[in-house]
């Protein structure tokens, strides 16, 4: 069982090389923010089998709770602040504006 944990973490770091490259590359500032969340949600499935490697469950699932939190309202955040600034809906074509109706 402990070798299937561990190829499960380096499957799951290996998926976070994926959501990286959309963060990092993303055409537009929806999908690096998506790429920036799903690397937070695969960090915390990660904390939790690295827990289950080291034998240590409670503890990385007290870190991995923390982290997924952060993650979360980091996301939120930094989503209302380019929503508001940037316009980070007008990017995407079809959008109504908020003074729209039809």
């Amino acid at each position: 069982m402990h070798h299937f944990f561990l190829f499960a973490a380096i499957f799951m770091a290996l998926l976070i090389i994926f959501s990286l490259y959309r963060a990092v590359i993303g055409p537009t500032v929806l999908d690096r923010l998506i790429g920036v969340n799903a690397i937070g949600s695969k960090t915390t499935a990660l904390l939790i089998l690295t827990g289950l490697l080291y034998h240590r469950v409670e503890m990385f699932v007290d870190i991995a709770l923390a982290y997924a939190m952060l993650n979360f309202v980091t996301v939120i955040a930094a989503s209302r602040y380019f929503q508001k600034r940037k316009g980070l809906f007008d990017e995407i074509e079809g959008t109504q504006k908020e003074g729209d109706i039809s």
